[in-house]
């Protein structure tokens, strides 16, 4: 595969000629012309280099670097730069750029600098996978359960802001583990022993919303008969989650967005600020930029938020976890209900993986509990609604992937199984993108 380059350069003339040059040189070149564009192009499965000019209007080239080490601090940052910026580029190398390059450069001595920075990134990005495919499982592993290459990426993405002291958002559709994601996040922290307080923005009643987040003092309203802490309060040194951000009225943005920036609260009835050590994260089931657009959300308090990011994705976009998450979720209801694990046959977990599931991971809980308790049969059938075409391909895909995790990724067994020859077993895997490796929890993590 062609090696990719994102190119930075608000220089029209030296980006394209640059681009022309590596393109010559055998790799993939983005031009682009802000740094916002490469953030956009740059995710933790990045598989390529980032060459940026260290020069810029807007977001330079140093900003783009601190940027990018969010997402993830191992995406290899070339710097270009002019004689002059030398020593600024040295500093960016402590703080993480994997080299730099001064100006005016020989095309050829930058592609062998992003050769190697390409190289480097490669047998980072093997490295993860093979850990997250063959390694121990952890804490984070176990309440974010999964093999496909989403869940690889959310849970790195995961433990690198855990890690930080950062406020984060959360985002996902209904029933994805968006709060298992949050409390995972405190729980990995320094804050860990601190309190953990969950706010749903939705249920909060308006009258009292404010009362309910910074507290008042005696007097501060009627029926305020003493002085009271606030959710944000009573939640210091620890983490504060706000569920449903996107409903929280605009009034009271304006006034989280100050508590965000100046990390002080002022309780009802009050001029004295109290000083607030607390960290914050936001939880959403729909993108807060679309709410933007509609006048629903401050711009402002979006731009705050949108820094350290986690998307938690459906089950839509993992349906090879599917088999091996109901087994789990199957063993956690039996050992909570103090019962017999119910064995579940491999075509009914193949079956799992054709559906959709509208509700994600809260649905397929609700599954395996009625499954456990009895209440729910061994078959259940294909999703409705889509083209013949499509669900018969969904089928097949789903039913080889339940195979693989059902047979412990033992292929002879698979392809005995399913009544087909090896070799039409690895074209409909090569078809359908299935690696019996993402599939498949190795054999002695269920001895």
């Amino acid at each position: 595969m062609t090696a990719r380059v994102l190119l930075v350069d608000d220089d029209e003339q030296m980006r394209s000629s640059t681009a022309q040059a590596l393109e010559l040189a055998g790799f993939a070149v983005e031009p682009l012309a802000s740094g916002e564009e490469a953030l956009a192009l740059a995710g933790p499965g990045f598989a390529g280099a980032v060459v940026s000019d260290i020069r810029m209007p807007g977001m330079d080239g140093m900003t783009l670097l601190g940027r990018l080490g969010e997402v993830d601090p191992d995406i290899p940052v070339i710097l270009v730069t002019g004689h002059a910026e030398v020593p600024l580029a040295v500093e960016a190398i402590r703080g993480g750029a994997y080299d730099f390059i001064e100006k005016p450069f020989v095309v050829q001595e930058l592609a062998t600098v992003i050769r190697r920075a390409i190289d480097h990134r490669a047998l980072v990005l093997e490295n993860r996978r093979l850990r997250a495919v063959a390694g121990k499982r952890d804490d984070v592993e176990v309440r974010l359960p999964g093999r496909t290459q989403v869940m690889v990426e959310l849970r790195y993405r995961l433990r690198a802001i855990g890690a930080s002291d950062a406020d984060a958002l959360i985002i996902g559709p209904t029933g994805v583990g968006k709060e298992v994601a949050a409390r995972t996040l405190h729980d990995i922290s320094t804050r860990a022993g601190r309190p953990f307080i969950a706010i749903n923005c939705a249920a909060l009643p308006e009258a009292l919303i404010e009362s309910e987040l910074f507290g008042h003092e005696a007097g501060a309203f009627p029926g305020a008969l003493r002085p009271r802490f606030g959710k944000f309060e009573h939640a210091r040194g620890g983490t504060v989650l706000l569920d449903e951000i996107g409903s929280m009225p605009l009034e009271l943005q304006a006034k989280l967005l100050r508590v965000l920036q100046e990390r002080v609260i002022t309780r009802l009835g009050s001029n004295d600020p109290v000083p607030l050590d607390v960290r914050f994260i936001a939880v959403s089931k729909v993108d807060l930029a679309d709410l933007v657009a509609r006048g629903a959300f401050r711009e402002d308090l979006y731009w705050r938020l949108n820094v350290a990011v986690l998307h938690v994705p459906p089950l839509s976009a993992r349906r090879e976890d599917i088999p091996l998450l109901f087994l789990q979720l199957l063993r956690e209801s039996a050992a909570r209900h103090n019962i017999a694990e119910r064995e579940a046959p491999p075509a009914f977990l193949s079956g799992l993986a054709a559906r959709e599931w509208p509700g994600n991971v809260r649905e397929l809980r609700n599954l395996a509990e009625r499954f456990v308790l009895g209440l729910e049969g061994a078959e259940i059938g294909p999703a409705q609604g889509a083209r013949l075409a499509d669900r018969v391909a969904a089928f097949e895909r789903s039913l080889i992937a339940g195979a693989i995790a059902a047979h412990g990724g033992r292929l002879r067994a698979v392809y005995e199984t399913l009544g087909i020859s090896r070799k039409t077993l690895y074209e409909k895997m090569q078809k359908y993108g299935l690696d019996r490796r993402l599939i498949v929890e190795a054999a002695d993590e269920e001895s």
